[in-house]
């Protein structure tokens, strides 16, 4: 039986308002078992002195896209085997991956290579494939970009929509994600435009849970978050054009809030650069400008309304290795770092429906990651993780960061 003890100056467990000073963290077989000032060792146990950093939970990225771009399945998952690293580099050891680019699910696969211990990277909590009606966010078969192809499961009404949710219920996927609303990154995309009835949203939330599946669902627009939290969605992704009564409506009905703020603002700081746009189709950015106003105005209001705030950044649309910058960009907007830390650990393991993750606690899984500060006084220093534990296995060292 392997030990392990982890020793550090500071150590936040996930949940009270500030770190603690020196502990020890004891793991063993891929769980914390103690968690104190001075810890029992065992004779023979492993001993790591981190020194002066602040030791975390593993971080949660509720939004990810680990396999994008055209091409082959195989192509496709090589391509996210540098994202899953960045991820993991970055101390990120859960994200929810909300959809993959192929026909394919390859992130299906690849949550089952990384269980395997097949493949680094952080533990994959997925959702196969986005549904969407026909000429919705999903459908880029008249694509301008160059992709021209179903990126999503489509599908139009009812009943073809119950018959997706259940092939991807078959295909045993942990979350089912939608699109209620069109986005901004495609030549045929508007993030006004609704994608499916309240009728159609209902059957296809009721046949999910049927299954036991909550539901995540891409929204943009205020009409379309408004419907898809009438129908009883589980979080909402994005949000960025809700109104304040349409956020406060998300308050009441207890549902989650994943802002992507970050990826957001890489779109809007970067209107005046003709480089940023050479690559991407022109309605993208006309989309963007036509909502910059609202865009910089909507991460005040998110932070201000009383909707929960989980952490979520949509990596994989910006630089998988930049997804720790929604901290400071949350922070920017207004919410606390202690708001902020617990976003990406506590509050998004909750929402996952995971009391294994998220904290560090006797029982817990061992995910640890330390940082070389104090986030809650300098909050960019989660740029700077040098530590990361998974499951009781160190990935990353300051010896070798």
């Amino acid at each position: 039986m392997t030990e392990t003890v982890i020793v550090a100056e500071h150590v936040w467990d996930g949940l009270t308002p500030e770190p603690r000073r020196h502990t020890e963290i004891v793991v063993r077989d891929g769980r914390v078992v103690a968690c104190q000032d001075r810890a029992d060792r065992a004779a023979q146990a492993q001993v790591l002195e981190l020194g002066d950093v602040t030791l975390l939970p593993g971080l949660i990225d509720c939004h990810v896209h680990t396999v994008s771009g055209a091409g082959s399945s195989s192509q496709a998952a090589l391509r996210a085997l540098p994202a899953l690293r960045a991820l993991l580099d970055n101390g990120f050891t859960t994200v929810r991956d909300l959809g993959c680019f192929p026909p394919e699910p390859v992130n299906l696969e690849l949550r089952q290579a990384v269980d395997s211990g097949l493949i680094p990277g952080p533990r994959l909590i997925v959702a196969p494939r986005i549904i969407s009606g026909r000429g919705g966010h999903g459908d880029q078969t008249s694509d301008t970009s160059g992709c021209e192809c179903e990126v999503g499961a489509l599908a139009d009404g009812s009943d073809q929509i119950i018959r997706l949710v259940r092939e991807q219920v078959r295909l045993r996927a942990d979350w089912i994600k939608f699109a209620a609303t069109g986005g901004f990154a495609t030549s045929v995309d508007d993030p006004s435009a609704i994608g499916y009835h309240e009728a159609e949203m209902r059957a296809l939330v009721t046949t999910a849970r049927d299954h036991g599946l909550p539901v995540a669902c891409h929204a943009m627009g205020d009409d379309g978050v408004r419907r898809a939290a009438l129908a009883g969605v589980t979080t909402m992704e994005h949000g960025l054009l809700a109104s304040e009564s349409t956020l406060q409506l998300l308050a009441n009905r207890h549902i989650p809030l994943v802002p992507t703020q970050y990826s957001a603002t890489v779109f809007v700081n970067k209107l005046e650069d003709d480089g940023f746009w050479a690559d991407k189709p022109d309605n993208v950015r006309r989309q963007v400008e036509r909502h910059a106003e609202d865009l910089r105005t909507a991460l005040k209001r998110q932070v201000r309304s009383n909707a929960q705030l989980v952490f979520g950044t949509d990596a994989g649309t910006v630089d998988h290795a930049d997804n720790w910058r929604e901290f400071p960009t949350l922070v920017a907007s207004g919410l606390s770092p202690y708001k902020a830390l617990q976003a990406a650990t506590s509050v998004a393991a909750r929402v996952l429906g995971r009391d294994d993750i998220g904290c560090i606690k006797p029982g817990a899984r061992a995910d640890l990651v330390a940082v070389p500060g104090d986030p809650f006084l300098d909050i960019d220093v989660l740029g700077h993780v040098n530590f990361v534990m998974k499951d009781g296995i160190v990935h990353r060292h300051p010896d070798s960061a």
